[in-house]
C-alpha cells in the first residue's frame, strides 16, 4: 500500500487531468457568436492535405451518434478512473474489478435508453422554443 501523502499526489494529479482535459473540451467547443457585423467569409482554396470539414448530423443518425458516443466515452473514463484508483492507489485488483466493470456496464445499459430519451426532449423543445420565436417575429420583441 502507498504512503498516504503519494495517494493525495496521484488522486490530485487524477482530478486536475479530468478537468484540464474537459476545459480543453470546452474551449474546442466554443464558437463565435451568431450575429456578427462583418459578412461571411468565402472560403479560400484548399490546401493539398488539409481536412475536409465533416457537416454535423442531424436527425435520428445524429442524435443516436451522440448519445451512444457519449455514454461510450462516459464508460472508458469510468474505467479508467477505476482502474487507475483501485488497482494503481489502493492495490485491490481480480474479482473486484470485474465487479467495477460488470457493475458499470449495467449502469450504462440502464442509464443510455433514459439518456436518449432525455436527448431527444431536449432537442425537441429546443427545435420548437426556435420556431415558436420565428413566428412571433421582430414586432412581439419591441412591445
Amino acid at each position: 500500500m502507498l504512503p498516504t501523502s503519494l495517494n493525495l499526489a496521484l488522486m490530485l494529479t487524477g482530478y486536475l487531468l479530468v478537468m484540464g482535459y474537459l476545459g480543453v473540451g470546452l474551449l474546442l467547443l466554443r464558437r463565435p457568436p451568431e450575429h456578427t457585423e462583418q459578412p461571411p467569409r468565402r472560403p479560400g482554396p484548399r490546401r493539398a492535405g488539409a481536412p475536409v470539414p465533416v457537416p454535423a448530423r442531424r436527425g435520428w443518425p445524429g442524435l443516436i451518434r451522440q448519445v451512444v458516443g457519449t455514454a461510450i466515452g462516459g464508460y472508458v473514463l469510468l474505467m479508467v478512473a477505476a482502474f487507475g484508483y483501485y488497482y494503481g492507489v489502493v492495490g485491490l485488483g481480480g474479482r473486484f474489478l470485474l465487479s467495477a466493470v460488470t457493475g458499470s456496464a449495467l449502469m450504462v445499459g440502464v442509464s443510455l435508453p433514459l439518456f436518449f430519451i432525455a436527448s431527444w426532449v431536449a432537442a425537441w423543445w429546443r427545435k420548437r422554443s426556435s420556431r415558436a420565436a420565428d413566428r412571433s417575429g421582430p414586432a412581439d420583441s419591441e412591445r
